[in-house]
């Protein structure tokens, strides 16, 4: 392992340019924009429903589709960064993002009858451009930020993952109880327009280019894989009201082929360095753990946030305004603690903070699923939620630094992607079976009708009792995760 001293002089300095900050800054604060939009929707979900018509089963597509597409484009990131420039991968997914973003807002000038058809092709289009923007931010920073900087970058960053998305509820929240929910686009249009303005004005070229092949083959099965299971266990809702439906253990059972055939794919192609997802990054035991704790974790944060709207609105009577607000404190705090436990990371090592986020996490998610009544104080919820948000803070930021301090330089690009297509494979599924086991739990609500505070208590309780046993699984988990040795510094920088 080379020293700073012995590496080359075309590696990354330890001060960071001018030319470097204006790239950051504009990744960080359009990848804060796009992870705002991803969860916006959430709290607005059952205005949505009642306005056009639709269950929460299907509703939650917008979400899903959301998290879905960004697992299927997630893959393709590491043949992009290495094809095309760093400008012209920004400018293409803040560009699809924008693009998704103004058909959403046209959605409002369409027949009722189609409009949640519009909605979920606006949502797919904004997720393949997010999906692109998270790993070419991580990829960037690797590449540009010096290693004794880097916990200080992390820690911001976890303030942008942390932050966004649950300020995305706040903000869908004040729009639809203000203004129709086609604001919703309106309002994100024009922060698209200007990171877009911005990207072509000031986005340089950070790496080398290359013409490296894509397998089709490859996408074919991604897509089958990860749309096959979050497709079948969404559906599962469905066949509360429709038992005669084709059984979602068909798409599922095509998913988990799929994914074995993907796997079995990369493992062939990344012998001529071809893979899609290199999976020598497993090799990694830090990265490995790392992950898999990585993936309950999400699940449980994705599915909890599109849960509570409907608890806090359905079941305690809330409005969406004051829905936001509930879970706003408990967003903030986890992200506001992010720089501070990168700061601890630096000078403890991951065990002394996982090990208790871990066991806070479990506990906040017991008490949630027992105290989660129809007449639980608002207060209770807020309190709660911000519990289980700092038991996530404490894991959230240590287990991404592990992860990508696990892995060799030449494996960034590959360490990004896969770190972020679990996650939202995660998230999704997450989502998916915290719905699902909502709606089961809830019953059947006759079309026109409300369903009960005590039903919607009783979905509510059944998903916050599963979601309290995978935590127990952290637990478990987070008793492997280690510190890993130093890694190489950051690879070389062209910039032009």
């Amino acid at each position: 392992m080379s020293s700073d001293a012995a590496a080359p002089a075309t590696a990354t300095p330890q001060r960071l340019s001018s030319a470097h900050k204006v790239v950051l800054t504009l990744l960080l604060v359009s990848a804060f924009v796009v992870m705002l939009n991803e969860t916006i929707v959430g709290v607005a979900l059952p205005t949505i429903m009642k306005d056009l018509g639709v269950d929460p089963v299907t509703g939650q597509f917008l979400v899903t589709a959301y998290m879905l597409t960004m697992a299927i484009v997630i893959p393709l990131t590491g043949f992009l960064m290495k094809r095309f420039t760093t400008r012209a991968v920004f400018i293409g997914a803040i560009g699809l993002f924008t693009l998704g973003t103004a058909v959403g807002s046209l959605s409002a000038f369409m027949p009722v009858e189609i409009q949640f058809g519009v909605l979920l092709v606006a949502r797919i289009l904004q997720a393949s451009g997010t999906g692109v923007m998270t790993p070419l931010l991580m990829t960037s920073i690797m590449t540009l930020v010096p290693p004794a900087r880097r916990g200080v970058m992390m820690g911001l960053i976890g303030v942008v993952i942390s932050v966004a998305p649950v300020l995305g509820p706040l903000a869908g929240g004040v729009i639809v109880t203000f203004l129709p929910w086609p604001a919703l686009f309106d309002v994100i249009l024009p922060l698209g327009v200007i990171a877009l303005l911005l990207g072509i004005w000031k986005m340089v070229n950070i790496t080398e280019t290359s013409k490296v092949p894509v397998d089709v083959l490859s996408i074919i099965l991604s897509i089958l894989a990860f749309g096959g299971l979050v497709y079948g266990l969404s559906t599962f809702g469905d066949q509360v009201a429709d038992s005669e439906q084709v059984s979602p253990w068909v798409p599922i059972g095509v998913g988990l082929l799929a994914l074995a055939a993907f796997v079995f794919r990369q493992l062939h192609l990344q012998k001529t360095d071809s893979a899609l997802i290199d999976l020598r990054i497993f090799q990694s035991s830090a990265f490995t753990w790392a992950v898999i704790t990585m993936v309950v974790m999400n699940a449980i944060l994705f599915g909890s946030l599109t849960l509570l709207p409907f608890y806090i609105q359905e079941g305690l009577q809330a409005d969406p305004l004051q829905s936001g607000l509930m879970v706003m404190p408990g967003g903030l705090l986890m992200g506001l603690a992010g720089p501070i436990v990168g700061g601890l990371y630096d000078k403890i090592g991951p065990r002394p903070l996982v090990i208790p986020g871990a066991f806070i996490t479990t506990i906040a998610l017991w008490l949630m699923a027992f105290l989660f009544t129809p007449d639980a104080s608002k207060w209770t919820v807020v309190a709660l939620y911000m519990i289980l948000c700092v038991g996530l803070a404490l894991l959230f930021s240590p287990l991404f630094t592990v992860a990508m301090a696990g892995v060799k330089r030449q494996y960034y690009t590959y360490a990004s992607a896969g770190i972020s297509t679990v996650q939202q494979i995660a998230g999704a599924l997450g989502t998916s079976v915290f719905m699902v086991i909502y709606t089961l739990g809830r019953g059947v609500v006759p079309e026109g009708e409300v369903p009960s505070p005590a039903a919607v208590a009783e979905g509510t309780h059944g998903a916050l009792l599963v979601a309290a046993f995978a935590a127990i699984a952290i637990v478990v988990l987070v008793f492997f995760i280690r510190k890993p040795a130093v890694q190489d510094g950051p690879a070389p920088v062209v910039l032009h």
